[in-house]
């Protein structure tokens, strides 16, 4: 999120003061919120959505439209740590098999214990990845999600820095 000032020079405000009114209204409501140390962080973006139902991706078969829930999108996808989650956008197609292509953002949190098999974000001997985190004899390495791949086994350095918890792709 944008600092005050920012946010001051983004709307033509002329004084700090405005966009705390301003940042004050929209906390009220709920668009916004704040962190533990008062960073701005965006609420509800999306508001509730219907949930109408099933649909077959296999042989098509009689649906009926039923209002079955609504769901927040924000919540669906960012169901725990609003402040440790982020996305970034997908560069590459190593994870393809997986069903993450270029151009696809993957949400991703913070500061949970990765699980063997879980997709994450890792910086691996200086350089940056997302891949499978997989570990044999003992060793922890990286494995793609693409057969052109070779699996990555640190040199020297591994940090988990985030796990992939879901992919948005826009058609």
């Amino acid at each position: 999120m944008p600092s005050y000032s920012e946010i001051m020079s983004l709307v033509g405000f002329k004084s700090k003061n405005a966009v705390a009114k301003l940042v004050n209204r929209l906390v009220g409501e709920g668009v916004l919120d704040k962190d533990g140390a008062g960073r701005l962080v965006p609420n509800k973006l999306f508001g509730e959505v219907p949930v109408l139902g099933l649909v077959e991706a296999g042989f098509p078969s009689a649906a009926e439209e039923e209002l079955i829930d609504t769901m927040s999108i924000d919540e669906y996808l960012i169901p725990h740590n609003k402040e440790a989650t982020y996305m970034l956008e997908v560069k590459g197609d190593s994870m393809i098999d997986a069903g993450i292509c270029e151009g696809d953002l993957v949400i991703v949190e913070r500061g949970p214990e990765p699980k063997v098999g879980d997709i994450v974000i890792a910086e691996v001997d200086g350089g940056w990845t997302m891949k499978y985190l997989r570990k044999k004899d003992g060793k922890t390495f990286l494995e793609p999600a693409n057969k052109d791949y070779k699996p990555i086994f640190p040199e020297n350095d591994l940090k988990v820095a985030a796990i992939v918890r879901g992919v948005v792709r826009k058609y």
